[in-house]
C-alpha cells in the first residue's frame, strides 16, 4: 500500500486528487473542534450506546458538542433508508434503474432526508442533554428566549451535518475513493489517536506499576489488532469464482468467443452494512428509553443490555438476516443468468436459463452464510479480547470500527491503483 502511495505522488493528476482529499479532510477535522456558543461537553454520553458509537465515529465531536457534532451519521441513515425504500417502493426502484438521471434524483431525496434526520437528531440530543446547554449565553434561559436558543442550536447542528455531507460528496467527485467512507475513517482514527495518547501518558506517568500494566496492555492490544486485522483482510478479499465458458461463434470468415472467464462472488459482499443495521436496531430502543427519562433498571436494560446473552443471540440473528437481505439487493441470479445466456455463455455442468439461476442462488446463499458467521464473530470477539487486556479502545476498535478501517483502507488503495492504471494507459495511447 505504501508503494502505491509513493507511485501515486509521482503522477501530477493523482497527486492533485490526493492533496484535495487531504485538504477537505483537514477542513472536516477542523470543524470537529469549532465550539458552539452555549454548549458545554455533553456529559453522560456513555449511557447511550448508540450515541457513544456515533461519537467515536465522529472523532469525539458529538461528545464535545462542536459544530460538526452530527458528523456523517444523518447522511448514512438517510442513505440506508433510501436503499431500503428502493426495494419496496416501485417508483424509487424505477429511478435506481434509470442511469445517471435517476441517480441524481435519488441523491436529491437522500440530501433532503439527511436534513430532516439531522433536525430530528439534533432536537433529541439537545432535549436529552439539557443540563449541558447554557442558554443564558445565547438569547436567554426562560420562555420564548429559551426556545430561540434551542432553535439556534438546532440550525447550527443541522448546518454542520449539511456541510459534512457536502465535504463527503466533494471528496468523491474531486478526490480519491468514497468521501463518506473516508470521513468515517478519519473520525475513527482520530478517536483512536486520542486513546493512544492517554495510554502513552499512563506509560510515562512515573508510577512503575501503572507504567508496567499499560505497557503490557498496549503490547497485548497491538498483537490482538494485528491478528484481527489479518483475519478481516483475508476474509474480506476471499471470493468464490464461478467458471463461465463462452461458445465459439462463426460470423462471416471470423470466429468469435471460446474464451473462459469467471463470476466472482465475495464471501463478505455486504461489507459492514449488516453490522450497522443490527447495532442501530438494538440500540434504538435503549436510546428512546433513555431519552424519555426512564430509570436505568428497566426491563430492556436488564434483559437486553449490551453483553447479555439475549442481546448476543438477537444480534447474531439480525446480522444473519441483514446479510441475506443485503445480498439479495446486490446480487440478482436471474439477471446474471440472462446476461450469460444472452452472450452465448454457460457454466460447465449446468444448463442455461433457470438451472443456472438456481445454481448461482444456491452458491450465493452458502457463501453468504459463511460471511454472516464471520460478521457475527467480528461483532463479538474483538470487544471480548480488548476488554480482557484492559485497553480503552473497545468503542473505537469495535466490530464496526474494525471493518470500516480495513474496508476503507483497501478501497482507498484500489482507487489509487485504478487512477495510476488509467494514467499509464493514457500515456501509452499518446
Amino acid at each position: 500500500m505504501f508503494q502505491t502511495i509513493v507511485n501515486a505522488f509521482k503522477i501530477k493528476e493523482v497527486r492533485r486528487k490526493i492533496l484535495i482529499t487531504l485538504a477537505l479532510l483537514f477542513v472536516y477535522r477542523l470543524g470537529c473542534y469549532i465550539p458552539v456558543p452555549g454548549v458545554a461537553v455533553f456529559d453522560g454520553m456513555g449511557d447511550y450506546t448508540f450515541l457513544e458509537i456515533m461519537s467515536a465515529v465522529s472523532g469525539g465531536a458529538l461528545q464535545n458538542g462542536t459544530f460538526l457534532a452530527m458528523g456523517i451519521g444523518p447522511y448514512i441513515n438517510a442513505s440506508i433508508i433510501i436503499q431500503l425504500l428502493s426495494v419496496g417502493i416501485p417508483a424509487l426502484e424505477r429511478l435506481s434503474k434509470q442511469g445517471e438521471e435517476g441517480k441524481r434524483k435519488i441523491n436529491t431525496y437522500t440530501r433532503i432526508l439527511t436534513l430532516v434526520l439531522a433536525i430530528a437528531q439534533a432536537i433529541g440530543i439537545l432535549v436529552a442533554f439539557q443540563s449541558s446547554i447554557q442558554s443564558q449565553y445565547l438569547f436567554g434561559s426562560t420562555g420564548f428566549l429559551k426556545f430561540l436558543s434551542y432553535a439556534f442550536l438546532v440550525i447550527v447542528y443541522t448546518a454542520g451535518a449539511a456541510l459534512t455531507m457536502w465535504i463527503g460528496e466533494r471528496i468523491t467527485d474531486y478526490g480519491v475513493s468514497n468521501g463518506i467512507s473516508l470521513l468515517i475513517f478519519a473520525g475513527i482514527l482520530s478517536t483512536a489517536g486520542m486513546a493512544f495518547i492517554r495510554i502513552f501518558a499512563q506509560i510515562f506517568s512515573g508510577d512503575a506499576n501503572t507504567s508496567l500494566t499499560s505497557i503490557w496492555s498496549f503490547a497485548g492490544f497491538v498483537v490482538a489488532a494485528i491478528v484481527i486485522f489479518g483475519a478481516i483482510v483475508t476474509v474480506n478479499d476471499a471470493e468464490r469464482k464461478i467458471p463461465v465458458q463462452y461458445a465459439k461463434q462463426v460470423k462471416g470468415r471470423k470466429m468469435y468467443g471460446g474464451q473462459s472467464t469467471h463470476i466472482p462472488i465475495k464471501v463478505n459482499s455486504s461489507g459492514v452494512m449488516p453490522l450497522i443495521f443490527s447495532f442501530a436496531i438494538l440500540s434504538f430502543p435503549d436510546l428512546i428509553i433513555n431519552l424519555l427519562g426512564v430509570k436505568s433498571d428497566n426491563w430492556w436494560s436488564t434483559y437486553m443490555g449490551t453483553g447479555s446473552w439475549p442481546y448476543t443471540v438477537v444480534l447474531c440473528l439480525l446480522i444473519l438476516f441483514f446479510s441475506y437481505f443485503y445480498n439479495q439487493i446486490q446480487f440478482n441470479p436471474d439477471d446474471i443468468s440472462k446476461s450469460i445466456q444472452g452472450n452465448g455463455g454457460f457454466i460447465p455442468g449446468t444448463r442455461p436459463g433457470k438451472p443456472t439461476a438456481d445454481y448461482l442462488k444456491r452458491v450465493s446463499n452458502r457463501i453468504t452464510l459463511f460471511g454472516a458467521i464471520f460478521l457475527a464473530l467480528v461483532a463479538l470477539v474483538p470487544s471480548l479480547i480488548f476488554n480482557a487486556i484492559n485497553v480503552s479502545l473497545v468503542n473505537v476498535f469495535s466490530a464496526t470500527g474494525l471493518l470500516i478501517i480495513v474496508s476503507v483502507a483497501l478501497e482507498f488503495e484500489q482507487a489509487l491503483q485504478s487512477q495510476i492504471m488509467m494514467k499509464n494507459y493514457r500515456g501509452f495511447l499518446k
